[in-house]
């Protein structure tokens, strides 16, 4: 290490990850950058399978892995705050155990935050590595760029990530506009953090979220780096897969209930170019998206509604009514899953189509899963 090199600390919270935490070790062994300026901590939340004797074998061979065990913990960003007692390095390289890292991952980051002292925090790409070639669900998130940061945005290029608004909409901190770096592939200047005393929350789920959102909010800058990416080891079955989608959708409420101040419900016309939106005059904060996720149910329950009435009212205007319902019905579930027609192997097209629904259907629950609590509502986007 030279008197310009800074030293890093990479955090990885573990649990129950031997399918995968050994990948990610070797591909961090192939990053370039000097082994006396890292510190690898791991935080293990108490697996119960093979995770603590592989961490335990590595350390054998390497003195610079750091082992901190919490049993029985709570969440990611618990294990994550109790990584952040321990760690020595300037700045903080977070990613999981089912990431892949690239070579050039922390030099490609370090350059961003030498040139921008207000930088906080920069973040990379998020790809897929496939784990198992025949593995349909690995498939799906594949094709459906499952953590992207870019496509998430519009296709954004690298560069600074707009400011936080300073009275954000529910949309600016749950929504398709609320910009922020998942710990999968993140690095934070770690005197920002200690200026604005950041941590994780210890909810199950939204702490990268909500860590982001700390210090956008104090002014802190973010910068996209597309290079410095990542490789993704995803879910390796649907249970698994919806499961997250549901903790996405439930991390909306608490984000919204801290960052937004404004009544009112945000309405986005998603099946709009460009997405317009407005906000609604309500009783409670939140937003309802409108997509052909939600339309074609409404339509469908237009149908069978027309179904039932023509036993009753045979006319040609409840007919009319019957046909128009099912045909836009028909081509909004088109226009949903027309996506996957694009998808290998061909034969596989109705389990892409089952899985897009699920995912779909799952995040949508996740909006709604905590209503009572917070009084807030979340209606989530359409894929």
């Amino acid at each position: 290490m030279t008197s310009t090199t800074p030293f890093v600390s990479i955090i990885i919270p573990v649990k129950n990850f031997e399918r995968t935490i050994e990948k990610t070790f070797e591909y961090l062994m192939q990053v370039d950058y000097p082994r006396d300026a890292w510190e690898w901590v791991i935080a293990d939340g108490g697996s119960t399978d093979r995770t603590l004797e592989i961490i335990k074998n590595w350390q054998k061979r390497y003195p610079f892995i750091k082992l901190v065990e919490i049993p029985n913990c709570p969440s990611p960003g618990f294990a994550r705050n109790k990584a952040l007692e321990v760690v020595k390095g300037e700045f903080l390289f977070f990613t999981d155990a089912d990431c892949a890292p690239c070579g050039d991952w922390i030099n490609e980051m370090l350059k961003h935050f030498q040139r921008d002292l207000k930088i906080a925090a920069v973040g990379g790409e998020v790809y897929t590595l496939k784990v198992d070639p025949n593995n349909l669900v690995e498939a799906w998130c594949q094709h459906f760029r499952f953590n992207m940061v870019s496509p998430r945005y519009g296709f954004i290029q690298e560069g600074y990530y707009p400011d936080f608004p300073k009275e954000p909409n529910p949309t600016d901190v749950g929504g398709h506009k609320a910009y922020f770096f998942g710990t999968c592939n993140v690095a934070y200047r770690k005197c920002a953090m200690e200026e604005i005393g950041a941590k994780f929350w210890e909810r199950p789920t939204g702490e990268d979220m909500d860590l982001s959102y700390q210090h956008r909010s104090k002014g802190f800058k973010f910068y996209f780096a597309p290079k410095a990416k990542v490789d993704h080891m995803h879910r390796a079955d649907l249970k698994s897969l919806r499961k997250v989608w549901v903790t996405y959708g439930q991390a909306h409420l608490p984000l919204i209930d801290k960052y937004v101040k404004i009544n009112g419900l945000e309405i986005i016309l998603q099946f709009r170019k460009g997405n317009p939106s407005f906000i609604l005059p309500f009783p409670m904060r939140g937003f309802m998206y409108i997509g052909n996720f939600h339309l074609l149910h409404i339509f469908a329950l237009l149908f069978l509604t027309g179904l039932f009435l023509t036993f009753f009212f045979a006319g040609w205007v409840t007919k009319l009514f019957t046909v128009a319902s099912f045909l836009l019905m028909f081509y909004l579930l088109y226009q949903y899953v027309k996506w996957n027609f694009s998808m290998e192997p061909k034969n596989k097209f109705w389990a892409w189509c089952k899985m897009k629904y699920l995912t779909n259907l799952s995040f949508i629950q996740g909006g709604l899963k905590d209503f009572k609590k917070y009084k807030i509502l979340c209606i989530e986007p359409s894929f």
